[in-house]
């Protein structure tokens, strides 16, 4: 049986990886054993996002965690539920959050983990989270640069994408 290893300070495990808290403000994510990307690809698809908008989570930097793991440091966001806001406002920050996809889209950038498959376990959009400064992407591991993969695949990874966002729009409006 498959056990899993706990860090001090998790804040979430996924598959592949662990997220522990370093600090108020950042966040490590952890590279141990087998997992579905390498940590220079997704600091480098971090570091892409963040410079086209703030919506994809901010990378800061790579380092080791106390075992000497492999870390990305990201910021450090502190979710809110969605129904934190009225319907009202969760439509002002949807098409904010809207904008901001089809900017990082224009730019080369598809984030591709927006659903999760249905056998993953896990909330089905657990890599949007609602922040105080609204909605912001977490875990890039499988994102996709336009310049790495060519426009035919990049062009078929954004149009999946639009339809997970339309499924995502209505769960995020109507919860």
């Amino acid at each position: 049986r498959y056990k899993m290893k706990r860090y001090p300070r998790t804040l979430s495990s996924g598959a592949n990886n662990t997220v522990v808290a370093i600090s108020k403000t950042l966040v490590g994510k952890l590279f141990k054993d087998d997992t579905r990307s390498d940590i220079g690809s997704e600091a480098e698809k971090l570091k892409f996002a963040n410079q086209i908008n703030d919506l994809v989570v901010k990378f800061v930097d790579l380092d080791e965690w106390e075992d000497g793991s492999p870390m990305l440091v990201m910021e450090r966001l502190y979710p809110l539920d969605f129904r934190t806001y009225e319907a009202e406002k969760r439509l002002l920050i949807w098409d904010v959050f809207a904008d901001k996809i089809a900017t990082l889209h224009q730019h080369g950038f598809v984030h591709r983990d927006i659903q999760r498959p249905s056998n993953i376990s896990g909330d089905r959009f657990d890599n949007i989270l609602l922040t105080s400064t609204g909605l912001k992407l977490i875990d890039v591991g499988i994102s996709a640069l336009k310049h790495q993969v060519g426009a035919p695949l990049f062009d078929r990874f954004v149009e999946n994408e639009l339809k997970e966002l339309d499924i995502f729009k209505i769960y995020f409006l109507n919860r």
